[in-house]
């Protein structure tokens, strides 16, 4: 199954961890990744410390639990390559329906692009997953 359709399929919860330029490590609850047409994968952010630390470290690694028995999902491994600010492409691609003008949370929000590093699964050292 590709990761989209993974992602599309399956229920659960994901972790979004970053570091600043630092090392010093934070970590965040994160709806699943939206996947793009160029092969990109994306989070809409709020300018918050995962966002900031973006700018001095592009590596993320996202850690999906799903919701069943036992310990089954993912971890992804990305690395940011861009992003945009309150696009009409962010506002789209949301899935809490707001407009910039009825957003209950004023603050900026971003639509941060990653490339996909490495996947695997969420127990075990599968170096090839």
């Amino acid at each position: 199954m590709e990761l989209s359709q993974y992602f599309e399929n399956v229920n659960g919860i994901g972790v979004l961890a970053t570091a600043d330029g630092n090392g010093q490590v934070n970590s965040a609850i994160y709806a699943k990744p939206h996947f793009m047409e160029d092969g990109t994968l994306a989070f809409i952010m709020r300018d918050r410390l995962s966002h900031a630390n973006l700018q001095s470290n592009p590596f993320a690694s996202y850690l999906f639990v799903e919701h069943r028995r036992g310990y089954n999902g993912k971890r992804v491994y990305l690395k940011k390559i861009r992003e945009e600010k309150e696009t009409e492409r962010l506002y789209e691609l949301r899935r809490r329906r707001f407009t910039s003008d009825t957003d209950p949370e004023k603050d900026p929000k971003f639509l941060v692009f990653f490339e996909l590093v490495r996947v695997r699964p969420l127990l075990g050292d599968d170096k090839d997953a």
